[in-house]
């Protein structure tokens, strides 16, 4: 047929596709967490064109499909189709105003305040995947300290418990002994804040397991399929039910036993999809997520990180109402904003390509109404190549993460993340190369612009 053709990929390693000797996609992605991606050509029928892939596998396990789409009938091409498997009615909101600023003014209005975050929050954050011991964790904050390169908030990602206790919600006590001293340590010593991932997820087994299971708050789906994560041998596990209000209490009573009173600062609210299982259908998922305290996930399934965040925010508050509630999460619902809930844009890659699509996520993002967001910056996920590099793959490496740093400094929220090579400056570049000064300016330069975009938080609560 013709007209615009869509070729979908989905892959893992580098992928690249020629068109007529035009070169009109070219990608990488970890195998772990696929990317998928599509590209569009005009084509006119009875002509010929020649079409050349290239793919090269990149780490343990690697793939690729393809799938060709025909072009979309005219009369279909403006048309809007909404389908519902719940069959129930749906109220539609129209907003409008002068400017975006009136237009969400007024969903807030409908969906609620974001409350200012604390002044620390906008100041910097260093995280990696991940600190493995409670002194790798501390001599960190100590090499900023020592080095002056201003630091306010260090991340814990997860793993920090036993192997075989995810959902334990206790550090492993031969790599972290004494986590309540560390973090006195942290506060004290260093004058940093401690923010921890906390997922909502239990092993099969494991005593917080067996306490949620026994009060029905745990979704029974994927322990009756038996399916295993990712973890060493693989693990049996489940989500908590955030529909079920009892369930909700339950889990932060679980968080402030065993996390909170330790004098946690942030909540790191990974995995909020919810990401039962990797890589499934959102068929599957639903599956996974019913029946729940609402009825099914055909109705109530992307709502998941709103209650999950209600259910820590109205939890910290009853318990500290004098201190004020941060979160990040990585998916989000409309009227997340007003839970404290910020979000960042998942496991991106450490490529140009991804680096540059941060900055349309991130703007339209802004419109959505959530005003904090933020990403990994430098990207997530690494090639082979950066892993031990060469000459010329670590003067590319040091210039990648420079240029990230350096606009990621003027994002809501400014946030190191990702997987080794370590992201500490100081782990980029030695002190004295230009990624290094580099980088130390703009982290400097961040906190002379903190009135301003304290000022700009402010704003975005009173308007």
């Amino acid at each position: 047929a013709e007209g615009e053709h869509t070729l979908r990929f989905s892959y893992g390693g580098y992928l690249k596709l020629w068109i007529d000797g035009e070169l009109v996609f070219d990608k990488w992605r970890q195998a772990w967490n696929p990317g998928t991606g599509i590209a569009r050509v005009q084509m006119k029928k009875g002509i010929k064109h020649k079409i050349r892939i290239q793919w090269i596998p990149d780490g343990g396990e690697s793939y690729y499909s393809a799938k060709v789409l025909s072009p979309i009938p005219d009369a279909d091409l403006h048309t809007i189709k909404f389908q519902s498997e719940a069959g129930r009615n749906i109220d539609y909101y129209f907003v409008s105003g002068q400017n975006m600023d009136d237009v969400i003014h007024g969903y807030r209005e409908l969906t609620g305040k974001a409350p200012i975050v604390p002044k620390w929050a906008m100041g910097f954050w260093q995280s990696r995947e991940r600190y493995k011991t409670q002194d790798e964790l501390l001599n960190v904050v100590a090499e900023f300290r020592k080095r002056k390169i201003p630091l306010d908030n260090i991340v814990q990602d997860w793993f920090y418990w036993k192997e075989n206790e995810w959902g334990s919600q206790e550090f492993d006590p031969e790599r972290f002994p004494e986590p309540d001293a560390m973090i006195k340590t942290l506060h004290g010593t260093y004058k940093t804040h401690f923010m921890i991932s906390v997922w909502p997820k239990f092993y099969e087994g494991i005593n917080t397991y067996k306490h949620f299971n026994n009060k029905g708050w745990l979704y029974k789906r994927n322990i009756a399929d038996r399916q295993k994560d990712w973890v060493g041998q693989g693990y049996v596990s489940t989500f908590y039910d955030v529909f079920n209000p009892d369930a909700r209490k339950g889990f932060w009573n679980l968080l402030n036993n065993k996390l909170y009173k330790k004098g946690i600062d942030a909540w790191w609210m990974d995995a909020s999809e919810p990401d039962i299982l990797s890589n499934v259908t959102p068929a599957k998922r639903k599956e996974q997520m019913s029946p729940n305290g609402l009825g099914t996930a055909a109705e109530f399934l992307n709502a998941y990180p709103l209650l999950n965040a209600k259910g820590i925010y109205e939890g910290q508050r009853s318990t500290d109402p004098d201190k004020r509630v941060f979160l990040l999460t990585r998916s989000a619902f409309a009227g997340s904003q007003r839970y404290a809930a910020s979000v960042w844009s998942g496991d991106v890659a450490s490529r140009w390509e991804d680096m540059r699509t941060q900055i349309t996520a991130g703007l339209n993002y802004s419109m959505s109404g959530l005003p904090y967001w933020t990403m990994d910056i430098g990207g997530f996920a690494v090639e082979r190549r950066y892993e031990y590099p060469d000459e010329t793959n670590l003067k590319e490496w040091r210039e990648l993460q420079t240029r990230w740093y350096q606009w990621g400094s003027f994002l809501p929220l400014f946030r190191v993340h990702g997987q080794f090579p370590f992201r500490e400056i100081f782990n980029i570049a030695p002190e004295g190369h230009p990624a290094y000064n580099s980088m130390l300016y703009y982290n400097k330069l961040r906190y002379r612009l903190l009135p301003y975009s304290y000022s700009l938080a402010g704003l975005s609560y009173h308007k």
